[in-house]
């Protein structure tokens, strides 16, 4: 009988010395596995706020919320409640960067509300119908894609202008009033420029 007694005294002590079978979780999370599918995040420095991820979320987990003129915001908010982490937001980026699915996965919550996470920019508005056209970092990142080229577009090229206060920007003016050719030197939507070029055009 003394053997075994002695036997488990030894193994207790080593194990009192050892490092633990068992992972420490939840205290601290396992490693995820390479390329998994976790929490995503937008990325405040890349994120233009364009809306696209909203479009292509299969369940709808991203919503995006736009404010009337003037000073209206878009925001996109991000339900983790319904997200499915399909990965389709990340793929889909305008930029690439904007939204990254990281490997976070313990997302345990008291609330629902805190199961959200949002992003915002300033909107810009078609200054003839008041309807919003993108968002403020949204049009500063094609401009700086296009380099030179900005000048064949007026709304971009117009947009650089009142960032650098060399015109001052207009406000929405009622839409019964008819386009002129003066509105050329305007921010207009793409129903707004159509109807002005035909009007310039064919009279």
């Amino acid at each position: 009988m003394k053997y075994p007694k002695l036997r488990e005294l030894r193994e207790a002590i080593t194990s009192l010395f050892s490092a633990p079978y068992t992972t420490k979780f939840p205290k601290i999370p396992s490693p995820a596995a390479p390329g998994y599918r976790g929490k995503a995040e937008f990325d405040e420095k890349e994120c233009v706020v364009c809306g696209a991820c909203a479009e292509v979320c299969p369940p709808g987990a991203i919503e995006k919320i736009e404010e009337s003129a003037p000073g209206g915001k878009r925001r996109l908010v991000l339900d983790y409640g319904r997200c499915i982490f399909c990965g389709q937001c990340e793929a889909n980026c305008l930029t690439e960067k904007g939204i990254k699915l990281t490997t976070r996965y313990d997302l345990a919550v008291l609330s629902r509300t805190e199961a959200q996470t949002s992003i915002e920019d300033e909107l810009i508005f078609c200054q003839h119908c008041g309807e919003s056209i993108t968002t403020k970092k949204h049009l500063a990142w094609v401009r700086d894609r296009l380099g030179p080229l900005v000048f064949s577009n007026p709304n971009l090229f117009l947009s650089s202008l009142s960032e650098m206060e060399l015109i001052e920007e207009k406000l929405p003016r009622a839409e019964d009033i008819p386009l002129e050719r003066a509105d050329n030197l305007r921010i207009l939507c793409p129903r707004c420029r159509r109807e002005l070029t035909l009007k310039e055009e064919w009279g």
